[in-house]
């Protein structure tokens, strides 16, 4: 079994409000030196959450993410050599739109499937667009 790491990426439209929505995963697993992405935009359920959010820019910034895992530099992207390095740089706390979670670890025999399995379980709903949740019911009134 192989030791990784990995953090989610949330969408927090508006930071006054402390709402977020988890929207990808970076993993990285470093006796492979494997570092990547993953994401999942749900527009219905972020537009639930801010109605003026640019989905556009939210999906460019998971994007830049990716390449960052992959080491693309250039057009702004750090130089930074090695993908722990690059994992510290992207799991470091910030105040953009795109944050990422804490850091939890695993272990895995196959790092990109679990990032797949994390991605589901983590980020995608099992929902289609299609269906409407169940509401819960109702309490009784207290007395």
């Amino acid at each position: 079994m192989i030791p990784y790491q990995y953090v989610t990426l949330r969408v927090v439209p508006r930071v006054d409000r402390e709402e977020f929505l988890n929207v990808g995963i970076v993993l990285f697993a470093d006796a492979l030196g494997y570092l990547d992405a993953a994401f999942h935009v749900d527009a219905n359920r972020l537009g639930a959450l801010d109605p003026h959010l640019d989905l556009a820019a939210v999906e460019a910034s998971l994007a830049v993410i990716c390449e960052v895992c992959r080491g693309v530099t250039g057009r702004g992207r750090p130089e930074i050599p090695s993908p722990g390095k690059r994992f510290g740089w992207l799991a470091a706390p910030r105040s953009t739109v795109v944050q990422p979670g804490p850091r939890h670890g695993g272990l895995a025999e196959d790092p990109a499937a679990t990032l797949e399995s994390l991605l589901d379980r983590l980020v995608r709903t099992g929902l289609s667009a299609d269906v409407t949740p169940t509401p819960p019911p109702l309490l009784p009134p207290p007395h």
